[in-house]
């Protein structure tokens, strides 16, 4: 039998989870490292580690793997996703690179946890946001999260 954990310490681990897969996420894209191997150097060596290095609660690894995983799976209706809530003409390079690797773990889960409300979804990368970005950014974020959460689900 397994013993349940609390719910602040389930929400803090996943939240971890999340932080995790952006940073990875944002690694992939800059060193061209495949899922895998991003993955298993995340899992051997950095899950649970803030954006600082420093440590916070334990990240849980199997909705960081989910996360990558999927994004990697869906990433051709995910850029897609997002290029539709960007103004005419833009490109996904346009965006900082933090910021697409946020939008695609948020877009990510909105395909792939459909047992997670749209709400909790937004709500954890909306918090995220606000750690890498200022007001302005965290709000373009929220913007464009909820308006691809409806396009994903529906």
């Amino acid at each position: 039998m397994t013993q349940e954990m609390p719910f602040d310490v389930t929400r803090a681990r996943r939240a971890g989870a999340r932080l995790a897969a952006v940073q990875a996420l944002y690694e992939m894209e800059q060193t061209e490292k495949s899922a895998r191997a991003t993955i298993r150097e995340f899992m051997e060596d950095r899950l649970g580690l803030g954006p600082d290095g420093t440590p916070v609660e334990d990240a849980d690894p199997d909705l960081f793997k989910s996360i990558v995983n999927s994004v990697v799976e869906h990433q051709a209706k995910i850029d897609t996703a997002i290029l539709a809530r960007l103004a005419e003409g833009w490109k996904l390079t346009r965006l900082d690179a933090t910021m697409r690797a946020l939008l695609r773990a948020g877009a990510a889960e909105f395909i792939a946890h459909q047992e997670l409300s749209d709400a909790i979804i937004l709500s954890e990368y909306v918090s995220l946001a606000h750690d890498f970005f200022d007001e302005g950014d965290a709000k373009f974020a929220n913007a464009v999260l909820q308006n691809m959460g409806r396009d994903l689900r529906a």
